[in-house]
């Protein structure tokens, strides 16, 4: 069955029992989207979880009576006449939107609807559906216009489906990253500060620099240098890159200093490509691979912000690859092998997409096809399976897409390739050639992470917070029994850190279980527990936070245990 055409005959008969219950609502849209539906109302009265289970009641009723969903087509000023006669003024000016000359319009038993389709033939067909939450979205998403509600819902072909799904969604809920977050102490958000800005704590800040630690290492074994570029740059150079002109509206407005404009960057690429004109570039140096964990900043609706998959302010794992054009196609696959690389180290699945030409974009088709080749190529080459995206690719260049594809199964945009033929165009970026004469090269966007903050959001719900021993920002903690075990305790912690294990201690008063049970809580890997025996013997008791059978070990063949376990990444 077509889960799309389901779920938004299911939406029509949400926003048909909203209407029944609640007289007087306005309605908005209500599209079927990837997670199920939703509809947006302009109502008088403020919903309440209550009022979900009322509305499914009456749903459950009208999908019974197996009212066949019915098209007809009205001219456009007739529909706008018909609907603001109605009272319904959101979908008299979505009329305006429509190119064509004629609007369709959809209904079931007594509720009608403007409408493109598809629907299932009869609300019958509505197996099983369940409604979700309530959440406010502002009319056509800006936030000048008004405050409407929007209900989410879910709808399978089968009682079986649905229940997975929302079994599912439990699962979710406890991985959530910001409860997470906040329970494992690792970043906060401050509205004195502003929202969609992040605030690394301690721990949180440990495990990130452990992962950019790694990108370091990989990225300079594989023949990349590392950059550093300012935050701010005068709003001309981002006219010359297009993004004024492209990409505007996910900008800040510009600052003024010392009379001139400047701009917060929302991209690392300008600035790279500044440092490349710095001098004269000889076919000889190529290729160039240039790498900034650069932070940037994008404007984004307060109410898209999400913790950290969704924010304002983010680094991006950047780097831009300056390229002879017979180069382009080895290139994009070293970058694949390496961001695959990285999927696995992590412990994601993947799944790969080639997006093509969207309909707003710079460069000629000549342009475009050459570079779409070279990434289809590039996945050929490597054996690898993808689907085509049609129209996703950036203004500038096609590109690469690699969703990581976490432990329930979601897919997180994570690493990205883009071949740029516009930028070396704007910016007049050049090179010798053997010939002794000026031509243009080839430029590579490229992330093997995308932002910290996503991945590490991506990490923190993959995990369920109990991140791998290598990952852990305290991988190791020594508890003792009683006061009786303390000096050698602080001998234990000792060697830890001088063997470069992050570890703590709980020496506290409390009792050995609850000492073990906060321990577990924090997500801690392993335990190190001394009593009298462990003392005497001069060994330690290794408890894992997910076993509760516990191991002697000489503290020598612990650091050795662990030492492998950091080093395989595991």
């Amino acid at each position: 069955m077509d889960l799309h055409a389901l779920r938004h005959s299911a939406s029509h008969v949400m926003a048909q029992a909203v209407m029944e219950l609640f007289p007087g609502t306005k309605l908005a849209i209500g599209p079927a989207i990837e997670d199920g539906f939703y509809y947006d109302f302009d109502m008088v009265h403020s919903l309440t979880p209550e009022d979900l289970v009322k509305i499914e009641n009456r749903m459950a009723e009208i999908i019974k009576g197996d009212f066949k969903f019915s098209k007809r087509e009205m001219p456009k000023q007739q529909a706008v006449e018909y609907f603001q006669s109605k009272g319904q003024d959101y979908k008299a000016e979505l009329i305006g939107n429509i190119k064509d000359d004629n609007v369709s319009i959809y209904s079931q038993d007594t509720f009608e609807d403007l409408c493109a389709g598809p629907h299932v033939k009869t609300t019958k067909e509505i197996k099983a559906f369940k409604l979700l939450s309530i959440a406010g979205a502002y009319w056509r998403g800006d936030e000048k216009n008004k405050m409407l509600q929007r209900i989410y819902g879910i709808a399978f072909s089968s009682q079986k489906d649905l229940r997975k799904y929302l079994n599912l969604l439990e699962e979710a809920k406890k991985r959530d990253h910001r409860k997470l977050g906040r329970e494992l102490d690792l970043y906060s958000i401050h509205e004195e500060a502003g929202p969609g800005l992040i605030f690394w704590h301690p721990k949180g800040a440990c495990v990130r620099n452990v992962i950019e630690t790694f990108w370091r290492t990989e990225h300079l074994r594989k023949g990349y240098e590392l950059l550093y570029i300012p935050h701010v740059s005068k709003v001309d150079l981002w006219k010359t890159s297009g993004h004024w002109e492209y990409y505007r509206e996910n900008m800040y407005p510009p600052i003024k200093i010392d009379d001139q404009e400047y701009i917060v960057k929302p991209m690392n690429c300008p600035g790279h490509i500044l440092i490349y004109k710095s001098r004269l570039r000889s076919y000889r140096e190529f290729p160039l691979r240039w790498a900034e964990l650069g932070t940037v900043y994008r404007y984004e609706r307060s109410g898209v912000l999400h913790g950290l998959m969704r924010v304002r302010g983010f680094t991006q794992d950047d780097a831009h690859i300056f390229c002879l054009p017979q180069q382009l196609e080895s290139e994009i696959q070293s970058v694949i092998e390496l961001a695959l690389y990285m999927m696995k180290t992590f412990g994601f699945d993947y799944k790969m997409y080639l997006s093509t030409r969207p309909e707003k974009y710079t460069g000629t088709l000549d342009e475009w096809k050459m570079a779409t080749d070279a990434l289809e190529n590039a996945l050929k080459n490597l054996g690898l399976t993808y689907e085509v995206d049609p129209g996703e690719g950036v203004f500038y260049g096609p590109k690469i897409d690699i969703k990581m594809v976490d432990a329930l199964k979601r897919q997180w945009q994570g690493p990205t390739i883009q071949v740029d033929f516009n930028n070396p165009r704007r910016f007049d970026i050049n090179y010798i050639g053997s010939d002794g004469k000026e031509h243009p090269a080839v430029m590579i966007h490229r992330t093997v992470l995308g932002s910290m903050e996503r991945f590490m959001g991506v990490l923190i719900e993959h995990f369920s917070g109990a991140f791998p021993t290598w990952l852990a920002p305290v991988q190791t903690r020594v508890i003792n029994i009683d006061e009786s075990q303390l000096d050698y305790s602080r001998q234990i912690l000792a060697q830890l850190k001088e063997n470069d294990i992050r570890c703590d201690s709980d020496f506290s008063d409390d009792k050995l279980g609850q000492k073990i049970r906060k321990a577990q809580m924090e997500q801690i890997p392993y335990m190190l527990i001394i009593g009298s025996r462990e003392a005497e013997k001069s060994v330690v008791n290794v408890r894992h936070r997910r076993k509760k059978d516990f191991l002697l070990l000489s503290i020598d063949e612990y650091i050795k245990k662990i030492k492998t376990e950091i080093n395989e990444k595991k």
